[in-house]
């Protein structure tokens, strides 16, 4: 299986979406959870396959919630800068990067 690395910032952008969306529906972040799982499920298994974004980036977009994750693959791990709200703050993750 092809190795992933989570930015740390990325964790914190993550636990805040999921207080968030459990704070307007009991549940709610569960689902969020569940399906940013998926999302990287989908992305290991096939991490070519989606759109290409910036700075030689790519974006999965979750179905339901409107969040992407942000992703390079170099042909050996993934790496994810951020699970990004499609509504903020464009480009706020690319220091990340560095």
């Amino acid at each position: 299986m092809i190795s992933l690395e989570i930015h740390s910032e990325t964790y914190n952008e993550i636990e805040g979406a999921i207080r968030w969306y459990d704070e307007r529906s009991e549940g709610l972040g569960a689902q969020f959870e569940k399906e940013l799982d998926l999302a990287i499920a989908c992305i290991r298994e096939s991490p070519d396959t989606w759109p290409k974004f910036v700075s030689g980036t790519r974006r999965f977009f979750l179905h339901r919630f409107p969040f992407a994750v942000v992703y390079v693959y170099d042909g050996t791990r993934i790496r994810v800068f951020a699970v990004m709200h499609l509504r903020r703050k464009p480009g706020y993750w690319l220091k990340r990067m560095n």
